[in-house]
């Protein structure tokens, strides 16, 4: 949960920037509203139920059968959580998105414990010029 709590501690500065976060996430909303560190956030926490969305950016691979069985192990039911019995889960991945609907910068990486630095979120969006009306 460090990473939440990172983005979290950067909300205000984001959205003075002129952004919004959105986080998406397997899990359905029933199991994640239970999850006491999300209860709080200052950011919207979409279900991609099924990881359709993910599979539209590529991002989706299937738990191994030795995996499965590690997860079930430690007592982690991904058929609960995400409320489907495929046993797929997202990279974890970053986009910045400007105003007119651009990928402007992203970031993924196939092992889950490489994720993005969060402040680089603020320099990315500090670089993106406002859009004139």
């Amino acid at each position: 949960m460090i990473e939440l709590e990172a983005l979290q501690a950067l909300t205000f500065d984001i959205k003075n920037l002129g952004a919004s976060l959105i986080a998406i996430s397997p899990q359905i909303k029933e199991d994640a509203k239970d999850d006491p560190e999300r209860i709080d956030l200052r950011f919207p926490i979409l279900s991609d139920v099924g990881n359709k969305v993910a599979a539209q950016f590529g991002l989706v691979f299937k738990l191994p059968d030795d995996l499965k069985a590690l997860y079930n192990k430690f007592g982690i039911d991904l058929e609960k959580s995400n409320g489907n019995t495929d046993w797929t889960l997202p990279m974890p991945a970053r986009f910045i998105i400007d105003q007119q609907g651009i990928i402007v910068d992203s970031r993924v990486n196939t092992d889950y414990t490489k994720r993005p630095e969060p402040l680089e979120i603020l320099t990315i969006l500090k670089d993106i010029k406002p859009v004139v009306s």
